[in-house]
């Protein structure tokens, strides 16, 4: 189904790549491209065709597992292995077993980042036990603001999902960590806020990361907040709450041959400015420039501006 063992750049791993959350992250991507439960406003990998809530085995376990083995054994640095990607992870039937395995061949921590949709099945709490650490986004604390912002599969409602996080937040012996994502003008109102802070202190997380809409969104009407909008959300929702910093490590070495081939195996999964390529891929800064100007030139990618940057993506 996949041809990644014969990719120099295998198409269900991407990175390690930067990541304003965890550091160096290698990213594991399980599903075909946009498989997710939710179709949210903001999201930068654009619009889901069709939302599913629908559990299935995708791809070859063994195969994906032989590439996490092959990029972990190479010295690069590595904070977290991540099940993140092209849709919602745990739409994958083989997210536990994926898991499991991974332990038994590195001592990396594995992160899941999820939409938490699915939690409500014990059998997708189950899955995530055998993470280290479990970041479920939760942009919403009504329904009326979860169909706004996320138009989630018409089978979900908000209520339940904050239930099973509870749930969760019971049973898991990991960290746990809530992002929520801030539209201007969607989710961000006093009275929003203060419904999100209730919900989320009865989670208890360790952390709480706030985020807004930083790359070119499926909807041009999901805006971002400034600076001083989310400190003043950072001081209501209190302690534990933090505002998602930029990235700052030094760039290092490339995991990967072809400067070009690296830079669409990363604007495939996101939108990247020349930054996020030059930290990425660890070369230098004309390197980059130029595969990506090739790139643009032969019509493999093309540059959107957003929020006063330009971002590398690739064509639909």
């Amino acid at each position: 189904m996949s041809r990644a063992a014969d990719s120099p750049y295998p198409v269900h791993i991407y990175g390690p790549v930067p990541s304003r959350r965890l550091g160096y992250s290698l990213g594991i991507d399980i599903l075909p491209f946009k498989t997710c439960s939710l179709d949210c406003i903001y999201c930068q990998l654009g619009a889901t065709r069709r939302t599913t809530i629908r559990r299935r085995r995708y791809f070859d376990e063994e195969k994906i597992l032989a590439q996490i083995e092959k990029i972990v054994s190479a010295p690069h640095e590595i904070d977290y292995i991540t099940f993140s990607g092209s849709g919602e992870p745990t739409l994958n039937v083989a997210l536990e077993s994926l898991i499991r395995k991974i332990k038994t061949v590195t001592d990396i921590p594995v992160a899941v980042l999820t939409n938490g949709t699915l939690l409500t099945r014990p059998q997708v709490r189950n899955a995530l036990l055998a993470a280290d650490l479990v970041v479920p986004s939760l942009d919403a604390a009504t329904q009326e603001v979860f169909e706004k912002i996320n138009r989630p599969h018409l089978k979900l409602k908000v209520a339940d999902i904050i239930a099973s996080l509870k749930q969760f937040r019971r049973e898991f012996s990991g960290r746990i960590w809530i992002e929520v994502m801030l539209v201007a003008g969607i989710n961000d109102s006093p009275d929003h806020i203060r419904r999100l802070k209730a919900v989320i202190a009865s989670l208890n997380p360790e952390k709480v990361q706030l985020n807004t809409v930083v790359r070119p969104p499926a909807e041009n009407l999901a805006q971002p907040l400034d600076r001083n909008a989310l400190e003043r959300i950072r001081r209501i929702m209190g302690g534990k709450t933090e505002i998602i910093a930029d990235f700052s490590h030094l760039p290092q070495p490339p995991a990967h041959r072809s400067v070009q081939d690296a830079i669409l195996a990363l604007v495939k999964r996101r939108p990247a400015t020349i930054d996020d390529l030059i930290h990425g891929l660890g070369q230098h800064r004309d390197q980059v420039v130029k595969a990506a100007d090739a790139l643009v030139r032969l019509g493999k990618i093309r540059v959107r501006d957003h929020d006063r940057h330009k971002y590398y993506e690739p064509y639909d």
